[in-house]
C-alpha cells in the first residue's frame, strides 16, 4: 500500500509530466474539443441527433432561396442579350470548354439546381474581363417523356446539345441506370470535342456549384507540371471521406508531417514555460505528434484543409481516389482518351463510371490521375436525378 501511494505521490503530482500530459488531454479531449467541435459536421464530436436534421434544412432552405434566385434571374434576362451566339461559340476552339451534364428530376424540381450553377458560372465569367476564362455548353441528356424546362429556358444563353429522337430511344434500351449515365457521359464528352475542339475540357454535373476562385484555380491547376501527364483531375471528394482514417496513403504522411510538425512548435513553446515540464526530448516530442495528430483527426480533416482557399497556388494535388466524379478536368485531349476508355466497359451497381475511370488508371501503364483539395465545388445535389431519393435527404 505504501508503494502505490509513493507511485502516486511521484507521478501524480502537479509538476509531474504524467500529470500534466493526462491534465492535457483531458481538457482537449473532453472539454475543449467537444465544446468547439460538437456542431461541426465533419468532425468526431458532432453531436448527430441533435443538429443533423436542423442543418440538413437549413442547407436545403439555402439551396432554395439560391434557386429562386436563380430563376428570377434567368427568367429576366432579355433573349436579346444572350451570352453567346451559339454558331459563334462552335468556332471559337477555346482554351478551356465547361461541359454541364444535365436531366430533369422527376423530384426536387424547385431546387433548379443547373440554373444554380449557370448562373454561379455566368458570374464568374464576368468577372473574367475581356478576354473569357471559358466556353459553357450545356449537354441535356434527358431521354424520358418529360423536357428539361431549366435547359429549354437556358437556350438562348449558352449552346445546348441534345441527342437525335432515335439516339434517345435507343439509350432508354440502356439496360441499368449506370450504363445510362455512362452513356450521357461519354457522348457529352465526345459532342464537346466534336463541335469544338477545346484545349482542356472540365465536366460538371448539374449540381456541382463552382466555388467563387474557380477558375483562377482551373488555370493555375493547367499550369502545373502534372497536367501535361493526367488523364483526369478530380475537382471533388465527398467531405465525409476526406478524413485521414479513412487512409490513402499520400494522407498518412501528410498526417504525420502535420503532426511532427505542429509537436516541435507546441515543445518549444512549452520547454519555455517554467511551470511545465515539458522538456527537448524524444518521449515528449513522439506524445505531442500523436497528440496533435489526433486533434486535427477529431476534429476535422476538412476543415483544415479549408485554410489552402487562401490561394489557388495552395490547394494541394494528390493520387485520384475512388469515388465520386460531378466535376473532373481533362487537360489536353484527354477527354477523347476518357471517353474511349468508358466506351470499353459495360458499368453496374458496384462498378459506376468513377470506379471504371479509377480501375483504368491503375491498369494501364502511363495512364496518371489527380484529385484536388479542397473541393473546387460543392455538391448541392440532394435530389439525384439517376438514384433512389429518402423522403428527407439528409447532410450525410
Amino acid at each position: 500500500m505504501f508503494r502505490w501511494r509513493t507511485c502516486i505521490n511521484k507521478h501524480f503530482r502537479r509538476s509531474s509530466p504524467v500529470a500534466q500530459v493526462l491534465l492535457l488531454c483531458v481538457l482537449t479531449f473532453g472539454v475543449i474539443l467537444p465544446i468547439c467541435c460538437h456542431r461541426l459536421l465533419y468532425s468526431y464530436y458532432f453531436l448527430n441527433t441533435l443538429y443533423l436534421d436542423s442543418l440538413s434544412d437549413a442547407a436545403l432552405q439555402e439551396s432554395y432561396n439560391r434557386a429562386q434566385e436563380a430563376l428570377g434571374f434567368w427568367e429576366g434576362v432579355d433573349s436579346k442579350e444572350s451570352l453567346k451566339d451559339p454558331v459563334e461559340m462552335v468556332a471559337k476552339k477555346p482554351d478551356l470548354l465547361v461541359t454541364v451534364v444535365t436531366a430533369s428530376r422527376t423530384e426536387g424540381r424547385d431546387y433548379h439546381y443547373l440554373l444554380q450553377v449557370t448562373q454561379r458560372l455566368a458570374s464568374l465569367l464576368k468577372a473574367c474581363g475581356d478576354k473569357p476564362c471559358a466556353e459553357v455548353m450545356l449537354c441535356d441528356v434527358e431521354s424520358g417523356p418529360s423536357l428539361n424546362e431549366d435547359a429549354l429556358l437556358l437556350e438562348k444563353q449558352f449552346l445546348v446539345v441534345r441527342r437525335s429522337p432515335d439516339e434517345r430511344r435507343k439509350i432508354r434500351e440502356a439496360v441499368n441506370i449506370f450504363e445510362k449515365e455512362k452513356r450521357d457521359y461519354v457522348y457529352c464528352l465526345r459532342k464537346g470535342w466534336d463541335l469544338m475542339r477545346p484545349k482542356n475540357v472540365i465536366v460538371l454535373e448539374d449540381d456541382a456549384l463552382p466555388g467563387t476562385d474557380f477558375f483562377p484555380l482551373i488555370k493555375n491547376l493547367l499550369s502545373r507540371k502534372f497536367a501535361r501527364n493526367t488523364l483526369y483531375v478530380k475537382l471533388y471528394h465527398p467531405e465525409r471521406l476526406q478524413r485521414y482514417w479513412n487512409p490513402e496513403p499520400f494522407r498518412i504522411l501528410e498526417w504525420l508531417g502535420l503532426g511532427m510538425f505542429g509537436a516541435t512548435i507546441l515543445l518549444l513553446i512549452f520547454s519555455h514555460c517554467t511551470y511545465l515540464s515539458f522538456t527537448l526530448s524524444f518521449p515528449h516530442l513522439l506524445f505531442l505528434t500523436l497528440y496533435v495528430m489526433a486533434v486535427v483527426e477529431l476534429a476535422g480533416r476538412h476543415y483544415l484543409m479549408e485554410i489552402r482557399r487562401l490561394s489557388p497556388q495552395l490547394y494541394a494535388v494528390s493520387p485520384a481516389t475512388e469515388c465520386c466524379t460531378p466535376a473532373m478536368l481533362f487537360p489536353g485531349n484527354a477527354s477523347i482518351r476518357a471517353a474511349e476508355y468508358l466506351d470499353q466497359v459495360e458499368c453496374a451497381q458496384g462498378n459506376a463510371k468513377d470506379m471504371v475511370l479509377y480501375k483504368i488508371v491503375r491498369s494501364t501503364p502511363g495512364e496518371r490521375a489527380h484529385s484536388v483539395e479542397p473541393n473546387a465545388i460543392k455538391h448541392i445535389g440532394a435530389y439525384s436525378s439517376v438514384r433512389f431519393n429518402p423522403l428527407r435527404p439528409r447532410l450525410i
